[in-house]
């Protein structure tokens, strides 16, 4: 089985840049230049961004390129061609270094679909990896790589402008704390989120096939944790590899579970309550500069608005009009939401949610009945005083992921 790279939806999301975007650009390739240069002065979100530009020689041609752009226009490849060798790849004999990860995978949350469509070289790849190191999917490869397999799989999927390297927060990791715990081996997806959810789901589906047949001891139990936009990523790739002909994958009907952590399947209102978007983007070590881009949206951004996990029909594109695609019926489906609230009657629990994705959205509720998800209650949970990002560090998640995938 093949797919294209890139779906009707990527090629809607690929915005042609104006002007005005590629100016902005211009001023947050400075922004992160400066960045990379004095990686220990963090800013904050509420910096202005004369505090991050460049000094010297690379000032004034920062000055230059974006004076020029205002009068004839510019590209954003040459811009970000700019960038791509301060965030050139490591040796990959050498671990990854965490902060050009970061930078490297908000750039593909906010123009992933533009990358992957001008082939830019800092487009994500879709790869299951360990320590940051991609994994092979030949069978005898992989097992030379993961020496001491067990029959138990978790398969992690990161969020929205995010990487596998980020599932470890506040010193936690939830695949690590499974595998000392409950035994699981875990691997971690890397994809750029930018892409459609679908375009990613189809990719996945055909990758999960081959870590499946890859695996180097039969697998007993297979589970997915997928966290904000990885949920709806690994249900698409459930409905899509069921639709293949002929039930040609396996792993499908393999699946023993599926855990969402503050997925919006609902969707997330990311153009109200304060821009969610751009507050991820400013919580994330070295991304913050990002959120300069205003207005700019990816495909994979436009999906987690609605909770799209299929392409939708270009008349019902932007809308809730499309058929909803309930979950699997051969998988034990989990949700937990998160709350800013300390109760779910308060104000914040109604009002912000998690800050990013509302509790009802992350619990699969909606008004109209035919689009609510049916998880079993005593296989949804809300952990209050909580974040969208502190889903990854919560001793109350890891207690419920424990439990669950005993």
């Amino acid at each position: 089985m093949t797919q294209p790279l890139l779906q009707a939806a990527d090629l809607r999301g690929a915005v042609r840049l104006t002007a005005d975007a590629v100016s902005g650009l211009t001023s947050l390739v400075e922004a992160m230049h400066a960045r990379i240069a004095n990686p220990l002065r963090i800013a904050s979100r509420d910096d202005d961004l004369p505090a991050e530009r460049a000094g010297g020689i690379t000032g004034v041609v920062y000055q230059s390129v974006r004076g020029v752009t205002r009068v004839v226009g510019g590209t954003a490849e040459a811009l970000l061609g700019w960038l791509a060798p301060a965030l050139a790849a490591t040796d990959p004999r050498q671990p990854p270094r965490p902060e050009r990860e970061a930078i490297v995978a908000a750039l593909n949350g906010v123009l992933g679909d533009h990358l992957a469509a001008t082939d830019n070289p800092l487009a994500i790849t879709m790869a299951f990896r360990r320590a940051g190191q991609p994994l092979p999917m030949e069978r005898y490869a992989l097992r030379s790589r993961l020496v001491g397999a067990t029959p138990r799989v978790a398969v992690l999927l990161h969020g929205l402008c995010m990487n596998d390297l980020q599932w470890r927060r506040a010193d936690h990791d939830h695949g690590e704390a499974l595998a000392r715990d409950l035994g699981y081996t875990p691997v971690y997806l890397h994809y750029n989120s930018g892409l459609s959810v679908s375009t990613n789901g189809r990719i996945l589906a055909a990758l999960m096939e081959q870590l499946y047949d890859g695996w180097p001891v039969p697998i007993e139990r297979l589970v997915m944790i997928g966290h904000s936009m990885g949920g709806l990523v690994a249900r698409s790739a459930l409905h899509h590899g069921a639709l293949i002909q002929r039930n040609a994958l396996r792993w499908p009907a393999r699946l023993n579970d599926l855990v969402c952590l503050g997925t919006p399947h609902q969707g997330a209102p990311l153009e109200r309550a304060g821009h969610g978007v751009d507050r991820l983007l400013a919580a994330l070590p070295y991304a913050a500069p990002l959120a300069r881009l205003g207005k700019v949206r990816s495909a994979g951004i436009n999906d987690l608005r609605h909770g799209n996990i299929v392409n939708v029909p270009p008349d019902q594109f932007g809308t809730h009009d499309f058929t909803p695609v309930p979950l699997p019926e051969r998988t034990r489906c989990y949700a937990i939401a998160a709350s800013l609230g300390p109760s779910g009657g308060h104000l914040k629990s109604r009002l912000l949610g998690d800050g990013l994705v509302p509790v009802a959205s992350a619990l699969g509720q909606h008004e109209n009945p035919e689009r609510c998800l049916a998880f079993d209650p005593d296989r949804q949970a809300v952990v209050f005083e909580t974040g969208h990002l502190d889903l990854l560090s919560s001793t109350e998640v890891y207690d419920r992921l424990r439990h669950w995938l005993t």
